[in-house]
């Protein structure tokens, strides 16, 4: 029987509490669970074939385990890339970049009258 122990025990745990800061290391974490759940498929189809040639069954512990390892590395991945999104990405850095760059320019009068005419036509795209 092929040992699930082999996989990083690092990979089959449930979702951290601390979700990366930014979009890299968000990538860098979907790329060790995609590895992850590949390991333990290829275990699983491996398992299978080692069944059909001996002709008895799965251990079905090892299965159940394997299987949920899986469904928890699913769901940690689910997770991440909903928090992908919510990141801030190169264009919202741009936009703050830009902000920095032109808000010297207005005194507080004229930089209110911009956000109230940016929040205008925010509002007004959304409907």
């Amino acid at each position: 029987m092929i040992d699930l122990n082999d996989v990083d025990p690092s990979l089959a745990r449930p979702a951290p509490s601390r979700l990366p800061a930014n979009r890299a290391e968000a990538r860098a974490r979907l790329i060790e669970i995609d590895d992850g759940i590949a390991a333990i498929r290829t275990q699983i189809a491996a398992a299978d074939l080692k069944r059909q040639a001996s002709r008895r069954p799965i251990d079905p512990d090892w299965f159940h385990r394997a299987k949920t390892a899986v469904r928890h590395l699913e769901r940690e991945r689910a997770e991440l890339r909903e928090h992908i999104v919510a990141l801030p990405g190169r264009r919202d850095r741009l936009k703050d970049h830009i902000i920095a760059a032109v808000r010297p320019d207005y005194d507080d009068t004229d930089w209110a009258m911009v956000l109230e005419v940016a929040t205008r036509a925010r509002d007004a795209e959304a409907c």
